[in-house]
């Protein structure tokens, strides 16, 4: 039996009160939808990282990897990126699941995310993502890089996802006011 086409819409995953947006999205295609919380940890952020979260020489980032499943299969890897000045001393810093998700914690402590925006790209996976998502090598992947900004233009999360793209459809939805 053939699956239907995988179609993510993002809005889910930037609103807050949206709960677990993964396993929403996963039973809607009639799957089971899980992650595994990797690693939580403070750490200097890559250049790239730094940049985009407009950081300061020397301050750190709270990352949180994960990696995501559909049927106890590896679909798709995410890691996390918060202003340690943000993200220290709460759940996000804490190896643990977020109650309603780190978007609604990050609305709450007073940093709703208002703006957004995200680079699409493939490229050739890494050895360990090869590995980690069971590709075969050669195989590509499909990259999502997300920026959540406040009203105010503050970065306040970027996500990094690395995902198996065998059948799978981003679609975006703009509202033009």
């Amino acid at each position: 039996m053939s699956r239907p086409e995988w179609v993510s819409v993002s809005m889910p995953y930037v609103t807050p009160g949206s709960g677990d947006a993964w396993a929403v999205e996963s039973a809607q295609r009639g799957s089971v939808g899980t992650q595994r919380l990797l690693e939580v940890r403070e750490m200097s952020p890559p250049a790239d990282v730094a940049l985009a979260l407009r950081l300061e020489a020397g301050a750190s980032v709270i990352v949180r990897r994960r990696l995501m499943l559909t049927d106890g299969q590896p679909v798709e890897l995410t890691d996390s990126y918060y202003p340690a000045s943000i993200a220290r001393g709460t759940a996000l810093g804490e190896l643990r699941k977020i109650r309603g998700g780190a978007v609604s914690l990050l609305a709450e402590m007073g940093y709703r995310p208002e703006r957004v925006t995200e680079d699409v790209y493939t490229r050739l996976p890494t050895e360990t993502e090869r590995e980690a998502l069971g590709l075969a090598r050669g195989e590509w992947v499909l990259g999502l890089t997300r920026l959540l900004r406040t009203a105010e233009d503050v970065p306040i999360e970027l996500s990094v996802m690395t995902m198996v793209p065998q059948g799978r459809r981003l679609r975006y939805e703009l509202i033009v006011e």
